[in-house]
């Protein structure tokens, strides 16, 4: 496997805000979403063995919830599910946060799976697998990063055509951040005002949870490795 870094901290999104936790990141993106703010991952990294990523987790300990994420963790399928699969088996508890442009109907039940929808600012609004939402369970939860109203209105319309709140156990909306952040720990640094995103949430009754990125209120915006 080709990885960026693996380190401790806590989750800064999703359902597990908040909870400390083990990110293994792995290198390589097949999508240039327009608000990434991960592009160090498509290129370079380091290669490890199955032994040498469960060594690195195990070193990690006592924390025992880890994430696989990227870039897109799914593009090294073939060698991440085993190593899914044994850390499972030795009591950790895993979430995988993937675009859903790849299949996942291999990812072990029991994994979390966290999928992005994009939307269409993010230039790559159509990727998702439709076949995708017949994986989706309880435990795992679609995430939308919205930049404007448009990419609200998507999310929104999104959800509700595919009853993404019936198949998922959480559905998300998360205001994008700017590319070029401030080292201000603020909703300044947000593309859209998270303000903004509630009122359009409120009006319409949608479905969903806001879900902002803590870390970037913990942390300087652009740091890496928390």
């Amino acid at each position: 496997m080709f990885l960026i870094e693996t380190y401790k901290s806590v989750q800064g999104e999703s359902s597990f805000a908040g909870v400390p936790c083990i990110f293994v990141r792995l290198a390589g993106c097949n999508l240039r979403c327009s608000w990434c703010d991960s592009e160090y991952t498509f290129t370079g990294g380091y290669k490890q063995s199955a032994d040498e990523v469960i060594a690195a987790v195990e070193a990690l300990a006592p924390v025992r919830l880890v994430e696989f994420t990227g870039g897109e963790p799914l593009l090294q399928a073939r060698e991440l599910i085993p190593v899914m699969e044994r850390l499972l088996a030795d009591g950790y508890q895993l979430m995988i946060e993937t675009s859903g442009e790849r299949p996942l109907s291999d990812v072990p039940p029991a994994v979390h799976k966290i999928v992005d929808v994009k939307c269409p600012a993010s230039g790559e609004c159509g990727r998702f697998r439709l076949d995708n939402l017949d994986t989706l369970t309880a435990r795992d939860e679609a995430k939308f990063v919205i930049s404007d109203r448009a990419d609200y209105e998507f999310a929104r319309d999104f959800t509700l055509e595919h009853s993404l709140h019936t198949r998922a156990g959480h559905v998300l909306f998360s205001p994008a951040f700017k590319k070029a952040p401030s080292l201000e720990r603020s909703t300044a640094n947000c593309a859209l005002d998270p303000r903004q995103l509630v009122d359009w949430m409120l009006a319409d009754a949608v479905p969903a949870r806001l879900s902002l990125q803590i870390h970037k209120y913990i942390w300087e915006p652009q740091k890496k490795g928390v």
